[in-house]
């Protein structure tokens, strides 16, 4: 049998609650009280990739919240919406729905692309703003143009997800074995182990999950083209108001450390760039200790420089 959305509610020091924004049910899993940081996980991944920042993010004064973005875990999964303007209203709605005016935006690998876009679509929702191994869009999209020995080659993955049906289908197969795999090609050395990949090995089989993941992935490679793509890259050439971090692992080989640097050309707000040695493409769970050191490093500087 397939799991059932019960395989992502994982007990822990957290609570889990149903929070509906803009006409969609997100599952958010919540931590601590203080200014709100907002954490969007990547792929193919679920809320309990930020665990470790579960505890790490109350425990230094801050009220965090792990969501589960659409088409994942707990959350409802209609069957359109996964281009990242419609991403990023799900979740500057969820801030508000969740009592505040703004938060401080952590995103991961598409929700990191997702947090660029809040950023500019939505400024006034985003204090400050927190990418992990996510390029700016406009960066990804001129890489995967001028850069085919590198970055494109790296994303041969989001070529072959462009494809009808067969995709979901070797995704979800053997007990989604794809998924372990591609978790252990993209991270650095000893990351995962087999428990870790099995927790996402068995929420990727969640029905229709894979489908609405695989979702994101065609949006990004067919819009290139359209005029809907043309339009997002035009508006994200925005310079971006909100202090920024970008977190990436040295050792990324799905989205090349390379290919994020020079994403501060976007930003007119106090920026840095830190590369995390010994990390892969998870490093906020490959590294926690190291991560966290940077992040809440970063959040506690009043004035964080360029």
């Amino acid at each position: 049998m397939a799991p059932d959305e019960s395989a992502v509610h994982i007990e822990g020091p957290w609570k889990h609650r149903q929070v509906h924004a803009g006409g969609t049910r997100f599952h958010v899993v919540e931590a601590g009280d203080g200014p709100l940081v907002l954490l969007l996980h990547g792929f193919p991944q679920f809320w309990w990739t930020w665990r470790r920042q579960l505890r790490s993010l109350p425990e230094a004064g801050y009220r965090a919240v792990a969501v589960d973005l659409r088409g994942y875990g707990g959350s409802d999964k209609p069957p359109r919406g996964y281009d990242l303007p419609t991403l990023a209203a799900d979740a500057t709605g969820l801030i508000r729905a969740l009592g505040e005016t703004g938060a401080i935006v952590v995103g991961h690998d598409w929700g990191g692309l997702l947090a660029w876009t809040m950023a500019v679509l939505d400024a006034k929702c985003v204090r400050r703003l927190v990418t992990v191994s996510a390029p700016h869009p406009v960066r990804l999209r001129g890489a995967l143009l001028t850069d085919p020995f590198g970055q494109l080659r790296a994303s041969s993955h989001r070529l072959s997800f462009q494809l009808p049906f067969l995709p979901e289908h070797r995704l979800t197969r053997k007990g989604a074995a794809m998924v372990g795999r591609l978790l252990d090609e993209w991270s650095g050395p000893g990351w995962p182990d087999a428990e870790t990949a099995g927790v996402y090995r068995e929420a990727f089989g969640i029905p229709t999950v894979a489908h609405c993941a695989l979702e994101y992935h065609r949006w990004f490679g067919r819009s290139q083209l359209r005029p809907d793509g043309r339009r997002y890259a035009r508006v994200m050439r925005t310079e971006i108001e909100a202090p920024t971090l970008q977190l990436h692992g040295a050792l990324d080989t799905c989205l090349l450390p390379r290919t994020a640097q020079g994403s501060s050309r976007y930003v007119a707000a106090p920026y840095r760039w830190k590369l995390l040695e010994g990390a892969g493409h998870f490093p906020h769970e490959e590294t926690p200790d190291l991560f966290d050191a940077e992040l809440l490093g970063w959040l506690s500087d009043p004035e964080p420089d360029r």
